[in-house]
């Protein structure tokens, strides 16, 4: 009797782990079960079935003793899992309680029936449903009808709030990079003559728009600045036929989430969903200096202004740019006209092509040149979205750590290779690379090989996802391989840095993988 309690509390252990990280990796994958699934198959999963499928087997043939072991086992890989930091962990949220308890309830209800109909097999059948995420994923089935009953509940709530604010202006912003950024930026610049509203975070689903709408948009509100993200086609349309844009800004279309998007051209067409979405008194602000927006016409029924800095013909160029260690300072050349005195503390290309369209829509909604100056004079930069520090040893971190995308990693590179320092310093790359492109992930992490050995003198590759295509770039480039650092993981990364670094070097994080990624 005390062996089968020692197991039974062992077992509720590790089902309380094992469920948990179903689920966490699920809230990962944006509840999608398709794309849940995809990640499983694809990532290091093979450990925990091959684990629990040998207790099950080697369970009927144990001793009492023996079975306290096993029970030791399922402790510690359930502590391993409890004590594991992740670098964006769980958030408990509603739906992540319905589902938990839905999971509890399913997994006691199997039990009970097999202790009831076959008890000399019960913990087999225990440990059994734990080989793979079947507990989770049915009890997802399971809440379907309730989730999707709440969800029409809280976007029908949304709709409503909307339309009780006839005036407020709305300003999509979507991009396969920069979208964030530029949000942050347009905030910043109107809210020197408005009150303004943007979604928080990665708040970019239909989802996360409705929760910003219910518990954020107020009636003193005058703007509201909506991030949309897209992992699939229609997921742009989805939040437009939300919330109604009368401006979007596309900053980018690039390589990015080809697993799901299959082709550039299906990335595209998502992102000028806002585009297509807009009113025709509205006004649709697109990055020239994207390859893949500037290669086709574009079909749009509102007014569109282009911008970009390589872009000859855009109605916003940044000219005569200047940088320094400290600040940016560019005029802007709007269709002939010069306006000049633009400065800023953010460093790049990249964020002064975020800036550019920031301008175009304050433009648009008013704002003053002065007031667009001073705004930007003051705004901050991002975490971990190309912030430039420096450590009090005299070391200078450019952080990009960010999503990366091949066309930010050149960006990023740009900053690096022009970067002012100090005779002998270096330049050092560290990056796990590029995912989720698909069947071009490992050609284009073989061609940011190519683009680190003509930007740094030390270059550092994280992880074992890209490590072979990265490698194999560099060495394509003839980079000296006593200058290539292979480390499994940042915290090994970081260790080997600290005792290499010099005052005057230049470090640049670019890219980290999420925990789903090894």
């Amino acid at each position: 009797m005390i062996y089968d309690i020692i197991f039974w509390i062992a077992y509720i252990a590790l089902w309380a782990a094992v469920v948990r990280y179903d689920v966490h990796m699920f809230q990962h994958n944006s509840y999608r079960v398709e794309r849940y699934a995809r990640w499983y198959r694809g990532g290091c999963n093979i450990f925990r079935p091959i684990v629990i499928a040998a207790f099950v087997i080697i369970m009927p043939f144990l001793k009492e003793w023996m079975t306290v072991a096993t029970a030791v086992m399922m402790f510690s890989l359930a502590w391993n899992e409890f004590r594991t930091t992740y670098k964006k962990p769980l958030v408990y949220t509603m739906r992540v309680w319905r589902l938990i308890v839905t999971a509890a309830l399913l997994t006691m209800a199997i039990i009970a029936a097999a202790i009831y109909f076959t008890p000399a097999y019960a913990p087999e059948i225990a440990l059994g449903i734990l080989v793979l995420p079947v507990v989770m994923l049915s009890a997802n089935l399971l809440n379907k009808p309730l989730e999707a009953a709440i969800a029409r509940w809280y976007y029908n709530d949304a709709k409503r709030i909307l339309r009780s604010m006839s005036d407020l202006k709305i300003v999509g912003v979507t991009g396969s990079f920069g979208k964030t950024s530029t949000k942050h930026y347009l905030y910043r610049i109107l809210s020197e003559k408005y009150n303004v509203l943007m979604t928080p975070g990665n708040f970019n689903t239909t989802l996360g728009v409705i929760r910003t709408i219910r518990e954020h948009l107020k009636p003193h509100h005058q703007v509201f600045i909506v991030e949309m993200g897209a992992k699939q086609v229609g997921d742009i349309k989805e939040i437009c036929d939300l919330v109604h844009p009368q401006m979007g800004i596309v900053t980018a279309v690039g390589e990015m989430h080809l697993e799901t998007f299959l082709s550039v051209e299906n990335v595209r067409r998502t992102k000028f969903e806002l585009i297509d979405a807009l009113p025709e008194d509205g006004l649709a602000v697109v990055n020239m200096d994207s390859e893949h927006i500037a290669a086709k016409p574009i079909d749009h029924k509102s007014a569109l202004v282009g911008y970009g800095v390589k872009y000859h013909d855009a109605d916003y160029r940044a000219v005569n740019i200047r940088y320094t260690p400290s600040e940016t300072t560019f005029d802007v050349d709007y269709r002939g006209e010069v306006r000049e005195g633009y400065t800023t503390h953010l460093a790049g290309r990249g964020n002064i092509l975020n800036l550019l369209a920031a301008i175009a829509i304050a433009d648009r909604l008013g704002v003053s040149d002065a007031q667009q100056k001073r705004a930007m004079r003051q705004i901050e930069q991002i975490e971990h979205r190309l912030t430039v520090k420096r450590t009090a040893g005299g070391v200078t971190i450019i952080d990009d750590a960010y999503n990366s995308n091949p066309t930010g990693a050149k960006m990023a590179l740009e900053v690096l290779h022009h970067f002012t320092r100090p005779a002998g310093a270096r330049r050092i790359v560290v990056t796990p690379g590029f995912v989720e492109l698909g069947v071009r992930q490992a050609e284009l992490n073989r061609e940011l090989g190519r683009d680190i050995a003509a930007a740094c003198d030390i270059a550092i590759v994280v992880n074992l996802t890209n490590r072979e295509a990265i490698s194999q770039g560099l060495k394509d480039a003839e980079f000296p391989e006593a200058q290539i650092i292979l480390a499994d993981s940042f915290a090994e990364a970081s260790a080997t840095l600290s005792q290499q670094l010099h005052a005057g070097d230049v470090v640049l994080y670019e890219n980290d993988l999420p925990d789903s990624f090894k």
